[in-house]
């Protein structure tokens, strides 16, 4: 029996109180053409914060510090495989944006911005950035 469960995690990279945003390119077999943070699903047995670190670094160029855990969502990706995915607090530690083949556009959106800039599934992670007044010690 194959085993269709993953586990992922995700960047939530804020510099200067604006979040990193990046486009899915519109051939993507999960939610084409949508904004995202960077990250993606683990290696079997990759540990989260050494995935973190390499999904990032493929995804934007730069290094990231992983500063804390923020979330964990559970869902079903279009294509059928079961997620768990844990969101991660980042700061970008160095290099420039050198997106990979993954994505065709970034944005950093300021976090004080209307949520209507944020795909849906980040408004309780933002909120909670928000709660835990996280903005004032990055």
């Amino acid at each position: 029996m194959e085993n269709n469960f993953r586990n992922a995690v995700k960047a939530f990279v804020v510099s200067e109180g604006k979040l990193l945003l990046l486009k899915r390119r519109s051939n993507d077999v999960h939610k084409p053409g949508a904004w995202d943070i960077p990250g993606g699903r683990l290696e079997l047995g990759e540990n989260p914060f050494d995935g973190l670190k390499r999904e990032t670094l493929e995804e934007t160029g730069f290094d990231i510090e992983i500063v804390m855990p923020i979330d964990v969502h559970f869902f079903t990706r279009d294509d059928g495989q079961k997620i768990q995915m844990t969101i991660f607090v980042c700061k970008p530690k160095s290099g420039e944006i050198k997106l990979s083949e993954e994505h065709t556009e970034y944005k950093w959106v300021d976090l004080k911005n209307a949520k209507d800039e944020f795909p849906e599934w980040l408004h309780v992670v933002i909120d909670r950035f928000n709660q835990l007044k996280l903005g004032q010690s990055l």
